[in-house]
């Protein structure tokens, strides 16, 4: 049985890929265990945008601006040392993982904005990474940004970071956009090497003891799984970028489900938070015993067939999908 894929022009030897799950992916011997496990390739924890303008001694004007009258909006930002490995650590990091590890290794920048900081994906690439993951989280707020001009900034950190690597770049994208199907094509025609279809936003939370906002991690569930699920069936052979399934993906038949709709690779990160690395292990054992059952060879043969292009209904991806939904269900 075949299990090997292709993802950002790298043969991968399957399609479980270990996301950049925090605080997994910090230590190199994490890594190790998910090569051993299974994985086909890996993610490394993201480098934000703020701890590369912390270099500069930017982040300290951007955070303490104007808020003298509030000193605890202060506290929301991370303390350095709060951080995890800075710019000069991550570099490191990288060439750590590479030389323990055969399988890809790719690299993540979280960032909102155009600006200096694409410039280190060169670094990146010259630390050995295979490719190189942009995580933008991109929350305007300004009353007057039109949508097109938010569109834009995804498009410019694009093309700032293709113009100084040659390594695969992928975009990890939100789906809150009015025409994602325009988006992706865009950034397709930008040259975008794959999509990791979807960001979880993490949303803030409200301490009511301490009248104080706080962030708060809620791990995926596989609810969560069916918007990508949805969008890569409908993307499979309509973009020339690889597509990646991310979010709510626990159980080697979420993995079948997302291969059948026409993803290259499935991202794991809640699952191995929740159960540890070597889940990957029986993630892979029960698509093994699926493909067995259902007799399929390999993960080529499988991929896309149920995608919308392929689909013997189409429409069950768009608006008659909704509409079944509603008349067929029943209470208990």
């Amino acid at each position: 049985m075949d299990l090997t894929t292709q993802y950002l022009g790298m043969k991968l030897r399957s399609p479980l890929v270990m996301s950049a799950c925090q605080p997994l992916s910090e230590d190199v011997d994490n890594l190790k265990r998910a090569e051993d496990a299974g994985a086909g390739a890996v993610v490394l924890y993201s480098l934000f945008e703020e701890q590369l303008r912390q270099e500069t001694h930017e982040l300290h004007h951007h955070t303490t601006a104007g808020t003298e009258s509030f000193a605890e909006s202060l506290s929301y930002f991370p303390e350095p040392a709060e951080y995890h490995l800075g710019p000069d650590g991550y570099l490191k990091h990288i060439q750590a993982a590479k030389q323990a590890l055969k399988i890809p290794v790719i690299a993540s920048l979280n960032g909102s904005s155009l600006g200096g900081w694409t410039d280190f994906a060169r670094q990146i690439e010259q630390a050995g990474a295979d490719a190189l993951e942009l995580n933008i989280y991109y929350i305007p707020t300004d009353l007057r940004l039109p949508g097109a001009a938010v569109e834009q900034t995804y498009l410019d950190i694009l093309l700032a970071v293709k113009s100084v690597v040659k390594i695969p770049v992928a975009v990890k994208l939100s789906a809150r956009f009015s025409n994602i199907a325009n988006m992706v094509h865009r950034l397709d025609q930008a040259g975008a090497n794959g999509f990791v279809l979807f960001n979880r936003f993490y949303q803030p939370d409200i301490d009511l003891e301490e009248l104080e906002v706080k962030p708060k991690v809620l791990l995926s569930t596989a609810h969560a799984m069916r918007l990508p699920l949805r969008w890569i069936a409908i993307l499979h052979n309509r973009v020339k970028a690889d597509l990646a399934g991310t979010s709510g993906i626990h159980t080697g038949q979420d993995v079948i489900k997302m291969l059948l709709v026409g993803a290259n690779v499935t991202m794991l990160c809640s699952v191995l938070l929740k159960y540890g690395i070597d889940r990957i292990a029986l993630i892979e054992q029960e698509m093994r015993q699926w493909m067995d059952e259902h007799e399929y060879e390999s993960v080529r043969q499988m991929r896309g067939a149920l995608s919308q292009c392929n689909c013997p209904d189409p429409s069950a991806f768009e608006r008659a999908q909704y509409m079944r939904a509603i008349t067929t269900y029943r209470p208990a």
